[in-house]
């Protein structure tokens, strides 16, 4: 079996055998395949496509390059969830902890941030002494005690996904369907969860800027868990403006905190419990949408789910009084208003510049070695469809100095666009696929 000859039957538009995939997917891992030759095949395979048959065999070619995590440990059904990555997405740290207050194991990988789109990581090192450091066996201990951990991602998971989207970065290859569902699900099946929902955002803050492109991409990682065995939905949910009004570390742990008291904006909690009701009936504690809902519901009423982010918290070394009392999360220094100046109402806020605003405070990295600012970030007061007049805070920008702060605030007033009609408004979900 030659790489050449691999070449050479994709750029001709045939399909590869699952052998072939392997030999491919294996030799690279292992520096058998040189760069120049691999990059050839994704260029190919940008062009041609690949089949589902091939996009399976990718996937599982991947995951089985490293370890895979044994969660055979635990009992129950264990759900992890997944989001493509997005503005002020803090929906892990409301969902988990409610997911798990009904019994549910929630096993869950998370990395950190990179760009203008947070990582759970990132949010969670906002309480003294968090880590995510666990050993499996912490791990699995820590979801059969309380039903919930969070670790990071290893390096030994899925090292030839990581291997090759380096080289897909740098040769413009990233932007095909097949490799980015393979690349996406070659982790999370590595990550051993029996169910996985994932939350695939479409709008200018995501990945996928059109919704046809988010509804492929959810089809293509819904068959690939099918296929492999596994319960799957998909949440395709807007992230044309951020996500609730908090956009920077501590800043989103608050308004988690805000959610998890049953003060949460209406935006986050649609999509926390539209995803939250998949993750229930995955798992088999309600036989309805209404009924999983009604049970998630409780768990904000009744303080389990705040009392939950607080026990799995402790457990992982962090101080679990800052989630009783948040005013003792990291604050920035300086904060400046943006002063709305014309009447009407607020036509849209567009996510990738209130998300760039955020990265140029120093609340995200350019870099994955970049060291974060984890007080800084956007508060907004206005969100889409809602009037405003001359003089009103549209956002505060919060800051720890002062020439960021001015650049930052150039961007957030370039992200609001005020119209003198309010738009159509548009429900945060915009389909399930299963």
């Amino acid at each position: 079996m030659r790489m050449y000859d691999m070449i050479r039957k994709k750029k001709s538009g045939k399909a590869l055998t699952g052998e072939e995939i392997r030999f491919m997917t294996e030799g690279y891992a292992k520096g058998e395949i040189p760069d120049y030759q691999m990059s050839a095949l994704m260029m190919a395979i940008c062009f041609q496509g690949m089949t589902k048959e091939e996009t399976l065999s990718l996937t599982l070619a991947m995951r089985d390059s490293g370890e895979m995590l044994d969660l055979s440990g635990i009992q129950g059904i264990k759900v992890d969830k997944h989001s493509t990555g997005g503005v002020g997405d803090k929906t892990s740290l409301v969902l988990a902890p409610m997911v798990a207050a009904l019994g549910v194991p929630v096993a869950k990988m998370s990395g950190r941030g990179l760009g203008h789109t947070g990582g759970t990581i990132d949010k969670l090192e906002c309480f003294p002494g968090f880590s995510t450091e666990l050993t499996k066996e912490q791990f699995c201990q820590n979801v059969n005690r309380m039903k919930m951990a969070i670790m990071g991602q290893t390096a030994q998971l899925a090292p030839a996904d990581k291997k090759l989207y380096a080289l897909r970065d740098v040769t413009a290859t990233v932007d095909q369907l097949s490799l980015i569902a393979s690349s996406i699900m070659s982790k999370k099946l590595a990550a051993g969860a029996d169910a996985i929902v994932l939350d695939v955002k479409t709008g200018s803050g995501a990945f996928m800027k059109e919704e046809k492109d988010a509804f492929a991409l959810a089809k293509e990682m819904v068959e690939i868990g099918k296929s492999a065995g596994k319960k799957m939905a998909a949440v395709i949910t807007d992230m044309d403006q951020p996500l609730g009004n908090a956009v920077g570390n501590s800043l989103e742990v608050k308004e988690a905190i805000l959610a998890l008291n049953g003060l949460g904006p209406q935006d986050l909690m649609e999509v926390v419990y539209a995803l939250g009701t998949e993750m229930a009936l995955a798992a088999e504690k309600a036989d309805t949408r209404e009924a999983a809902e009604e049970l998630l519901k409780q768990t904000i009423q009744e303080k389990t789910a705040l009392d939950k982010l607080a026990e799995f918290v402790e457990a992982q070394g962090g101080d679990k009084r800052y989630v009783y009392q948040p005013e003792l999360l990291p604050a920035a220094a300086i904060q400046m208003q943006v002063i709305n100046t014309e009447a009407g109402y607020v036509g849209g806020i567009q996510a990738e510049e209130i998300g760039l605003a955020s990265l140029i405070l120093g609340g995200g990295r350019m870099t994955k070695d970049s060291p974060i600012d984890l007080s800084v970030g956007v508060l907004l007061h206005k969100k889409r469809g809602q009037a405003v007049q001359p003089g009103e805070a549209l956002a505060t920008v919060y800051a720890n100095d002062m020439e960021r702060a001015k650049e930052a605030y150039g961007k957030v007033v370039q992200a609001f666009s005020i119209q003198p009609q309010a738009p159509k408004q548009a429900s945060m979900v915009k389909g399930i696929l299963r």
